[in-house]
């Protein structure tokens, strides 16, 4: 259990850059950051499948279809949502969306031995950081009808993602010969193709990648949300899914709202506000809550 609850903190701290990368670079469209990310992530797992050939099978034709339904949920899909979110409401108000999937995961995967009274503490402390976040003024959300729109992209994410982790710890769980890293590559090839397919369909030119004058710190944030925040993340999550119930794994979600703020304060260089300090505490009090339910 310590290596699980490790593992999704882990996976936490390396997505919480997925919600400020948008931010540090300008002139890049939400398909060419979801592309960029994606197409590092799937180098990274096709060249660590053709180093494996030898020893791991490839996966069979359910195995690879399972793969392409779960890529399109839990990345493609999930991120590019995430990016227009992020582009149109900014990172903070997106980032409490995306922090009730803990509650949705929780509601939605709690195993049958577990009494409700059990979670409700770690529950109630999440939802109190959350209201008290959605409460504290925001300083990088957009107004008016932009707004909204980003608001319902986010949503949009979060239903991907909510679906994502339920289904992705159900089939790790039912099928546990296939390896946390083999998952992940295979998961990685599907999502690369995945994002090319979105790119070239957007029509989207490396010419105008190559245009930008912070193209540097593209590539930069693309090799290091491709690797870290997809590959390795992917890896430490489906640990994390294989050794503990949806329902853990939901509330350490938490822990990915708490790095995405941090992140955008260090970016903004501001302290956060008492009361968004407070919320930060009590996220941190409910992930513990809820790990001492499911001792």
């Amino acid at each position: 259990m310590l290596a699980g609850v490790a593992a999704g903190l882990g996976a936490g701290a390396l997505w919480g850059l997925v919600f400020v990368s948008p931010r540090m670079v300008g002139g890049y469209s939400a398909v060419d950051l979801t592309a960029g990310r994606f197409l590092a992530y799937g180098a990274v797992a096709a060249v660590l499948m053709l180093l494996a050939l030898r020893t791991r099978p490839l996966p069979t034709p359910s195995q690879a279809l399972a793969a392409l339904g779960m890529s399109l949920l839990g990345f493609t899909g999930y991120y590019l949502l995430l990016v227009l979110a992020v582009r149109d409401a900014g990172t903070e108000v997106p980032t409490l969306v995306i922090g009730t999937i803990p509650i949705w995961v929780m509601l939605l995967g709690k195993p049958g031995h577990l009494r409700w009274a059990a979670l409700l503490p770690g529950l109630a402390l999440t939802a109190a950081g959350l209201a008290l976040m959605m409460g504290a003024p925001h300083r990088t959300a957009a107004t008016g009808g932009h707004f909204w729109r980003g608001i319902a992209f986010a949503l949009a994410s979060l239903a991907c993602w909510t679906a994502f982790a339920l289904l992705n710890s159900a089939w790790l769980k039912k099928h546990p010969q296939v390896q946390a890293t083999e998952w992940a590559n295979w998961l990685g090839v599907a999502t690369g193709l995945g994002a090319l397919l979105l790119w070239a369909a957007a029509g989207s030119s490396t010419q105008h990648l190559v245009s930008q004058p912070d193209r540097g710190l593209f590539l930069a944030l693309a090799l290091a949300t491709g690797f870290g925040s997809a590959w390795l993340a992917t890896i430490l999550w489906n640990i994390a899914s294989r050794r503990l119930s949806a329902s853990l794994c939901g509330q350490l979600i938490v822990s990915e709202t708490l790095f995405a703020l941090l992140y955008s304060f260090a970016w903004d260089g501001q302290w956060p506000s008492p009361a968004q300090l407070a919320a930060c505490v009590l996220f941190t009090l409910g992930i513990l809550a809820s790990i001492k339910a499911h001792r």
